[in-house]
């Protein structure tokens, strides 16, 4: 019996419809995010999500993009 594949947890960014913040973060929770930081002013929040479900996320009604957190590492001089 194999077990199945679980996708790593990558973090996000995500702008939402500011006017439905609220409902359009309770159902990307449902989702499968787990949020991390939320700036409804703005209408963006951002958090972790296995891999394999951002298509998910972006298929939520109100999400408006989605886009992987980036680390930018630069040398010491």
């Amino acid at each position: 019996m194999s077990v199945p594949h679980r996708s790593e947890p990558v973090g996000v960014i995500l702008a939402v419809d500011p006017g439905r913040y609220a409902e359009v973060t309770e159902s990307l929770r449902r989702a499968g995010l787990t949020v991390t930081g939320e700036q409804p002013v703005l209408g963006t929040l951002s958090g972790t999500v296995a891999e394999d479900r951002i298509a998910a996320l972006e298929a939520v009604d109100g999400v408006e993009s989605v886009d992987r957190e980036r680390t930018n590492r630069i040398s010491r001089p």
